[in-house]
């Protein structure tokens, strides 16, 4: 019997927003697996770190952060067969993926790599977009309208193609693209319903509006742009 791999969603950053299925299974795991920066800290590890056993075997997957791909799909082909050796052996993995493991979510890249090989279970957790909307008070979507999430490395044309059209736009991966970012809102007169948040749900958290945002941002940072095509109060 091969045992079983656990992608866990562990929400934005506070540990109370992990579900309750997410906490059973890392309290329970035997091996832990998450990704960390290369010789430093990670993220993943220290939302779950009071749920981890310390018996816990501990898989490190140091993930380069550059543009190109190859350095990061190396980390994760390495992973993968350590992980795969170890459910071979008949031991289950808890794979720990901040946010959501299939939004935007590391855990996507290790499932797509062992899902054919092994039994796989995803736990879905809070997202980064749905936890930035309920610091702001600011709804999302009502109604008929459309949600569009745009990631800010997008070319600053297409950008713009894709705020004319949308209702609500979620604009993740802001970091060093906010001024590109915040030149596109400006020439699309949406500048001033833009909130912009870092770090959601955290000590650090910070919410202004785009007007003021810092430049660069930092990594884990986003903006929210509503239009309100369609009223509902």
């Amino acid at each position: 019997m091969t045992g079983t791999l656990y992608g866990v969603g562990l929400g934005p950053g506070d540990p109370e927003l992990m579900t309750l299925k997410a906490d059973r299974l890392i309290r329970e795991a035997k091996v832990v697996a998450y990704p960390a920066l290369v010789e430093g800290d990670s993220f993943a590890r220290s939302i779950a770190a009071a749920a981890i056993p310390e018996t816990a075997r501990e898989i490190r997957i140091e993930v380069p952060m550059t543009p190109a791909r190859a350095p990061a799909q190396a980390a994760y082909d390495s992973a993968a067969e350590d992980i795969a050796q170890t459910l071979s052996d008949g031991h289950d993995v808890v794979c720990l993926c901040e946010g959501d493991p299939f939004f935007y979510g590391s855990f996507m890249y290790l499932h797509a790599r062992l899902a054919d090989r092994f039994d796989v279970q995803v736990v879905p957790g809070v997202t980064s977009m749905t936890a930035c909307a309920a610091r702001a008070a600011r709804p999302l979507v009502a109604r008929n309208e459309v949600l569009t999430v745009l990631p800010g490395p997008l070319p600053e044309d297409t950008l713009y193609a894709r705020l004319e059209e949308a209702d609500t736009v979620v604009i993740m991966k802001v970091g060093r693209h906010i001024t590109k970012i915040r030149r596109v809102l400006t020439h699309a007169g949406l500048a001033a319903q833009a909130r912009y948040l870092e770090r959601a749900t955290l000590p650090a958290e910070r919410a202004m509006p785009l007007a003021d945002a810092p430049d660069p941002a930092p990594y884990f940072s986003m903006i929210l742009v509503t239009k309100g095509a369609d009223p509902w109060l």
